[in-house]
């Protein structure tokens, strides 16, 4: 996945057809519709599209929606979105009957093999590459026949994201400094992801001091994070020297909430400002902070 800002996603999967039974027509085969917000192409709008290459896995199945068996109808299939705007299948899916409600989840992105246990899944951020460690998931567990043409699913963030904007004081003599680091300490990069509820649980450990990627020079950093609380500090290191800011209280980051946090760096003290939305649903406010040197 590419490094790109990434909005709440909503994503239409057509999926159309159903199995042999007596006197019935041959099945026809799941096709996916391009009415799909994502995390690649922003439009002029703001909304934002799949673009070729795209692959999403789906799942379906039949009996409980709380519950995915182990033997499913559709498991893992790969759908990938090509350059003339057609998703296809691979392997085609197929509605086990005429009349069973079945059930859905599709996952972004695609799960290179079948996953057992779909309330546990491992998701993770790579330090080497935060921005493209999203996962979108979307649910259809109201229950669909095969005349139910087409479902529709909705996708999703499961992940947090952060937007740390730094200004300065004179400190510098009206410049802006050098920023060697900007680092969230004691941060989990790891979690468990229930796709039924779209929950993720943050691994105990292990913790790190994280440092986030530089967006805009000296100026702007940003990430994708695992959903967490218990965070309370910031570090900026400058010419050396570690500016530190710590929370009265727990920050936490929101599944599918953007927090982006204000720091005015100077001699004496990081004030916080306000917060913005970017992209995906109001995350915390955090505002009149200080952290000293």
């Amino acid at each position: 996945m590419k490094a790109k800002y990434i909005i709440s996603a909503l994503a239409a999967v057509a999926v159309m057809g159903c199995n042999k039974v007596e006197n019935s027509p041959a099945p026809e085969y799941i096709t996916v519709s391009t009415n799909i917000l994502s995390k690649v192409s922003t439009n002029a709008d703001g909304s934002q599209i799949f673009t070729a290459g795209d692959k999403i896995s789906v799942y379906a199945w039949t009996g409980d929606p709380a519950s995915v068996p182990a033997v499913r109808v559709v498991d893992n299939a790969i759908n990938t979105l090509g350059t003339d705007g057609v998703w296809t299948a691979a392997p085609q899916m197929l509605w086990k009957n005429l009349v069973d409600k079945h059930y859905f989840i599709g996952v972004y992105p695609s799960h290179a093999a079948s996953e057992a246990d779909l309330s546990a899944v491992k998701v993770s951020v790579d330090p080497a590459d935060q921005l493209s460690s999203d996962v979108l998931v979307a649910t259809e567990l109201s229950g669909r026949i095969a005349e139910n043409n087409p479902v529709l699913l909705s996708f999703s963030h499961v992940m947090a994201k952060v937007s740390i904007e730094l200004s300065y004081r004179n400190q510098w003599g009206g410049g802006v400094p050098e920023v060697s680091a900007v680092k969230i300490k004691n941060l989990a990069s790891s979690a468990s992801l229930d796709l039924l509820t779209k929950t993720v649980t943050a691994d105990a450990s292990p913790k790190s001091d994280t440092a986030i990627p530089e967006l805009k020079e000296n100026e702007i950093y940003g990430s994708v994070l695992v959903p967490q609380s218990g965070i309370t500090t910031i570090a900026i290191t400058i010419d050396g020297s570690d500016y530190i800011y710590t929370h009265p209280s727990d920050i936490s980051f929101e599944s599918g909430k953007i927090t982006t946090i204000r720091l005015i760096v100077g001699r004496n003290q990081i004030d916080l400002g306000d917060v913005t939305i970017q992209d995906w649903t109001a995350g915390q406010t955090i505002s009149d902070g200080e952290a000293l040197n």
